[in-house]
């Protein structure tokens, strides 16, 4: 594998022929790993910052002065702060006057101020040159080279939003929300020292009735989590159904049970012969009207 040649550039105080100073406004993550650069480079960086002390962060061989001094030092001033921190500049519009300003920053949205922020700096130092430059650079690429820069902007590309897999997710979290807080219910009415504290309709209410809601709400949890996976040859490993997928046996056929009994024409019925009704035959009838023609 070929090597990376932006990172084998010997440091500057290792370099025969030193070009020009540059003078890079702040000592961020930024800030920093271009200095570095151009300190391989060959430049001459000096830092200027509010704090003007040297820390184990700063590359080696740079100084660090306030902005002012700094400004001094070199043509060329790299501006690497953020833009609600620009109006320090103000202060410096003498010394910072024929000189070029790069701008390196971005704003966090499109359109949030009315101006760029190269237009705004242009107007804080009317006597400078303004440009635009490094913003399309990370710090991350600054310090791990080319190569790494690129495998860092494929690894790291955004993917648009996908609805239909929002929908799936938010309603496979909230049907498991509902019915486990029905199950924990369900499980504390089961309870004697409550079960024995409601009355027969209440407890037949929330075992049957609430107990198929809770059924219901179970199930399509787990169907919503399978989504299409049911209809995916490549999860029969072994031509065998995954666990979640014989967990739905036995509730889709209780399932399919209670509706068939709760239709009207099989419902009633039952009904009655839970109410105590019994089908006569014909001798039975002719019995019964004997007794009573004769108690008459």
């Amino acid at each position: 594998m070929e090597k990376n040649s932006s990172n084998m550039i010997p440091l500057a105080e290792n370099s025969p022929n030193k070009k020009e100073t540059v003078c890079i406004f702040g000592t961020g993550d930024f800030g920093r790993s271009l200095g570095y650069k151009m300190l391989q480079c060959g430049y001459s960086i000096v830092f200027g910052s509010r704090n003007a002390q040297t820390s184990s962060l700063i590359p080696k061989g740079t100084e660090v002065l306030s902005h002012g001094e700094a400004a001094q030092k070199a043509d060329i001033i790299i501006v690497a702060i953020q833009r609600q921190h620009y109006n320090f500049l103000t202060e410096l519009t003498e010394v910072l006057h024929g000189k070029v300003l790069v701008d390196v920053s971005n704003n966090l949205k499109i359109n949030q101020y009315p101006e760029s922020n190269a237009e705004y700096l242009a107007q804080l130092v009317p006597g400078a040159k303004v440009v635009k430059a490094f913003n399309t650079v990370s710090a991350w690429a600054l310090q791990s080279g080319t190569l790494d820069a690129s495998r860092q902007i494929k690894d790291n590309r955004t993917d648009p939003f996908n609805n239909t897999n929002g929908w799936i997710s938010d309603s496979y979290v909230a049907l498991g929300i509902l019915g486990f807080f029905l199950f924990v219910l369900l499980g504390i009415t089961s309870l004697p020292s409550v079960s024995n504290s409601v009355n027969w309709r209440e407890f037949r209410f929330v075992q049957s009735k609430l107990g198929y809601v809770t059924l219901i709400l179970c199930t399509a949890h787990t169907l919503v989590y399978g989504g299409k996976r049911f209809l995916n040859p490549s999860m029969y490993r072994w031509y065998l159904p995954a666990a979640y997928m014989l967990s739905l046996i036995v509730p889709c056929i209780v399932l399919v049970i209670k509706f068939v009994l709760i239709f009207p024409c099989i419902d009633r019925p039952l009904t009655q012969i839970r109410q105590g009704w019994e089908r006569n035959s014909k001798g039975s009838k002719q019995s019964y009207y004997n007794d009573s023609k004769s108690a008459v």
